[in-house]
């Protein structure tokens, strides 16, 4: 399978790049076509302009020359991986921003009778799997408590944004700044062998 990772942390020393360094060398022994992108490293800007916003719902129009390149990625790809931390309970906004300036009408989906009562339609129909690998700052219990935001929208949105048969698999750390070093290294192993077997 061609799949694409998308990884979110600026830290080249953090233990969020070393995950993502360990999803792509794991996929690629599994005989996997790894199409990798950091979005730090790729310099993304995750600001939606406002001639952007103004032209979001023109498709084709909306696909602009420097949206392009990721578009296509997204496009080619028949999986994906995301790998990232969770910080103030979402998203970083480099990976919030990528969904919504990727994430685009015709491009990750139609609206099927138009207007605000149209019905939402998956696009992305080569996307066959996904999976989110990510760390978190806080407990499960203080997680649980908030609500988990990122879990409920990596198993309910993305799984209707992508239309697979499953849901997306979620890995997550909690309380990765207590973590013990069995623990940690439990999960990395846990993320290496998941990959080998996507």
């Amino acid at each position: 399978m061609r799949v694409h990772v998308i990884h979110a942390h600026p830290v080249e020393s953090s233990l969020n790049r070393a995950l993502f360094h360990t999803v792509v060398a794991a996929l690629t022994e599994a005989g996997h076509a790894v199409d990798a992108l950091s979005l730090y490293d790729a310099g993304f800007d995750a600001v939606l302009s406002r001639a952007e916003r103004l032209n979001y719902h023109d498709v084709p129009d909306n696909v602009t020359p420097l949206v392009r390149p990721y578009v296509e990625r997204l496009l080619a790809a028949e999986a994906l991986v995301f790998v990232h931390p969770v910080w103030n309970y979402g998203y970083p906004a480099i990976l919030k921003g990528y969904f919504d300036r990727i994430f685009l009408p015709g491009v990750s989906f139609t609206l099927d009778g138009g207007g605000d009562r149209g019905r939402v339609v998956s696009n992305l129909h080569r996307i066959r799997k996904v999976a989110f690998v990510t760390t978190y700052g806080g407990s499960r219990w203080r997680t649980m408590i908030m609500g988990d935001p990122p879990r409920r929208l990596a198993r309910r949105w993305a799984w209707v944004t992508f239309g697979t048969r499953l849901p997306p698999k979620f890995m997550a750390l909690y309380d990765v700044n207590n973590c013990t070093p069995e623990r940690l290294g439990g999960f990395v192993d846990r993320v290496r062998r998941t990959m080998r077997q996507f």
